[in-house]
């Protein structure tokens, strides 16, 4: 198990700290943000609570999923945070999921923080496969996730009820095979 720090252009990506505290409220109790996500609108103490929590995680345990921030390399603002899971079954697959704060978004930030997970996990770690799911009125996440190479496999009708209400989802997946050969 280790520590991870990912470096990409703009972004760096590592474990939450106290001091993103914030930031992280900031968009984490923001209903538009958790509109598609499996997490509703976090309290100021939640979000210390779950920074706390994630803080000192490693990358590597099957099964747990580990928060890490997304960092502007000139401002060193959160700008957002991404979860890596390793399957429980088998740790060559893993699962991933993003969020970046409103005030962030339509620049570039998610589609450059993916890549860079996905260059740590098929490059430095060996991952034979990287699966996320999505809420399946997420358009923007749709439309990122297939220009970066990720393959739909799967629609999800009514498979979890969330926030009053069920919802679908859509499940993508890239193969290290299919990263390789990408343009």
């Amino acid at each position: 198990m280790e520590f991870i720090h990912i470096e990409t252009e703009r972004l760096q990506i590592r474990n939450l700290r106290p001091s993103h505290i914030d930031e992280f409220y900031s968009y984490r109790s923001n209903p538009d943000v958790t509109k598609y996500q499996g997490f509703d609108v976090m309290t100021m103490k939640q979000a210390r609570e779950f920074i706390n929590e994630q803080k000192d995680k490693q990358f590597g345990k099957a099964g747990e999923w580990v928060q890490y921030g997304i960092e502007n390399k000139v401002t060193q603002k959160l700008i957002g945070d991404c979860a890596i899971k390793l399957s429980m079954d088998d740790i060559r697959i893993a699962e991933i999921g993003i969020t970046i704060s409103p005030d962030e978004q339509k620049k570039g930030y998610a589609r450059e923080a993916l890549l860079g997970i996905l260059a740590f996990l098929f490059n430095s770690k060996g991952i034979h496969r990287v699966v996320e799911t999505v809420d399946a009125e997420n358009n923007a996440s749709v439309r990122l996730l297939k220009s970066i190479g990720f393959k739909q496999e799967g629609h999800f009708i009514e498979n979890i009820f969330f926030k009053g209400k069920w919802g679908s989802e859509f499940q993508f997946a890239m193969l290290k095979l299919e990263w390789d050969i990408r343009d």
